[in-house]
């Protein structure tokens, strides 16, 4: 990998970014397609090592694209990796923190040290455009200097209580479950597998990884930087495959807590099959959204359809955080959609390697006949202003869509679509359109143009959301960013409306011990140095 000057990342610097990014991208995906087609291997007790099958990923930019072949983890593999991963955890549970935290900056280094390798294969398997693929790499290293940082504030999260006298020391003392599965989706294959995993281990835990099956490649490099940053063998292990080697994972009962990101379908039955016990076990999941815009009367509507059409195209509208439904005032409406069609229609859409490209495809041919289906529902259902239409390519390359007119009874205003599709509709009252933009089951992000503070005001009061903004011209509802804006969200989205990147996501992963000691004159537990409780797990 060619060494180059680190280039400081985030989805807000990516506006305007340096030139020499571009130049390095480019280096970096020649390397990267000089790589294609090779035989990948699992990540268990610090060996890379091989299931008893393969299974092959092709790129949804050109089908003829073969990214490689990977491990196909088996019930077995995941019983070598959930061992390997138990045998590890006494040692690094009692690892002093600082030292876990030393490594995980080492790796947070190595991963931006790297940034342009990964971001070109990142792009290639997803389908992301060069920006968004570096954002996503970034944001990996990212996530875990806040988990670092919030660790390093709590002290290791180990607490004085009150002592009832000089014979007491009580305290509160954070500590890990143990074996931690973590199950990634293919939209963010770098930062959801890492941003998970950084934050288990660092709490003391160690990690089973289960990335998503269309999306192997860029995880595999990712678990090679916490190898090379010296994580001991067995603390973090990634077992490939498909959907059965995620089931097996969830199936094992030697996995203590699991990291899910993904569907509310698959979601919420991961998390109630965890549920049914013997054992309560945590389950922090992220599940999706549909997620609204609201457009005030006095809106600045060139920036209301700038922010909504990064929102709902951006990754072909493949982010759980994408926007899918806009509610505009009435007086407006015809202005803004006017600009929305506008904005939809200046989209490049194209191998998204190309930097003149903004928009690749979706992932695979599922979601492709996905589109043709739910385009073909709205075009009978609603007034189709732009879009509906696939591309005749090599790759699944879809169009963006704008859609009005649509009952606001139709199934599609509820249900998460993962397409850049959004639906567009009028209101009369503010309130009304706040009432609106909460009647649906999830509750991730949300985004308000206006330029009056008390429709500002109430947004921020009455929206059921984890995320929201207020007049971003990047983006209505995306682009959240560790240590800037906590990802996470309420009802149907998330079970622990704890986001990632923020002050509270890391405690999750532990569990308290109140401790108490009492010393006695005849043993005295305290002579001869100050009580501290253990401040190492």
């Amino acid at each position: 990998m060619t060494k180059r000057k680190h280039i400081k990342v985030t989805y807000s610097t990516l506006g305007s970014p340096d030139p020499l990014l571009h130049e390095y991208y480019e280096d970096a995906l020649e390397e990267a397609r000089n790589n294609l087609g090779k035989t990948h291997q699992m990540y268990i007790d610090g060996q890379w090592v091989n299931a008893a099958g393969v299974y092959t990923t092709r790129s949804p930019i050109d089908t003829g694209i073969l990214m490689g072949h990977f491990q196909d983890g088996t019930a077995e593999d995941i019983d070598r990796a959930v061992g390997a991963a138990r045998a590890a955890y006494p040692a690094w549970r009692d690892t002093p923190w600082q030292e876990r935290v030393a490594l995980l900056r080492k790796v947070a280094a190595i991963i931006s040290e790297r940034l342009f390798d990964l971001a070109a294969v990142d792009s290639m398997e997803v389908g992301k455009n060069r920006l968004e693929a570096l954002g996503d790499v970034e944001e990996t290293a990212d996530f875990i200097r806040t988990y670092c940082d919030i660790m390093e504030q709590h002290g290791g999260f180990v607490v004085p209580q009150q002592n009832e006298n000089a014979q007491f020391r009580n305290t509160s003392v954070l500590k890990p479950y143990g074996v931690w599965g973590v199950i990634a989706p293919f939209n963010f294959p770098v930062a959801l597998s890492g941003g998970p995993t950084a934050a288990a281990i660092l709490a003391g835990n160690t990690v089973v990884l289960k990335p998503a099956e269309d999306t192997p490649f860029s995880p595999t490099l990712l678990v090679q930087c916490f190898h090379d940053a010296g994580i001991p063998a067995g603390v973090v292990n990634m077992v490939t495959g498909q959907k059965e080697t995620g089931r097996a994972l969830v199936d094992h009962p030697g996995v203590d807590g699991f990291t899910f990101t993904g569907s509310y379908r698959v979601g919420m039955e991961i998390y109630a099959k965890v549920a049914r016990g013997p054992r309560l076990r945590p389950v922090i999941t992220e599940m999706g959204g549909k997620n609204p815009a609201i457009v005030g009367k006095s809106a600045d509507l060139d920036m209301a359809a700038q922010g909504v059409a990064r929102a709902a195209f951006g990754l072909t509208g493949q982010k759980c955080s994408a926007c899918s439904r806009v509610y505009v005032h009435e007086e407006v409406r015809a202005a803004f959609l006017e600009k929305l069609v506008a904005h939809a229609n200046a989209v490049k859409i194209g191998d998204p390697t190309h930097s003149d490209n903004w928009m690749g495809p979706v992932i695979n041919s599922r979601a492709f006949e996905n589109y043709e289906h739910f385009t073909a529902e709205l075009r009978a259902r609603g007034r189709l202003l732009t879009g509906g239409k696939t591309l005749d390519a090599s790759g699944y390359y879809v169009t963006p869509t704008v859609v009005t007119d649509l009952p606001e009874d139709h199934y599609l205003w509820k249900q998460e679509l993962f397409l850049p599709i959004v639906a567009v509709t009028g209101f009369e009252d503010f309130d009304e359109a706040v009432a609106r933009a909460n009647d649906v089951d999830f509750g991730l992000t949300a985004g308000c143009y206006t330029r009056e503070r008390a429709e500002a005001q109430y947004f921020l009061d009455n929206i059921e959301a984890g995320v929201i903004y207020v007049n971003r011209a990047t983006s209505a509802t995306t682009g959240a960013w560790p240590g800037y804006q906590p990802f996470g969200g309420w009802k149907g989205s998330s079970n622990t409306n704890k986001g990632a990147g923020g002050a509270y996501y890391l405690q999750q992963y532990l569990r308290e011990q109140s401790q108490t000691v009492v010393s006695h004159p005849d043993n005295d537990l305290f002579e001869g140095e100050e009580w501290r409780a253990e401040a190492s797990e």
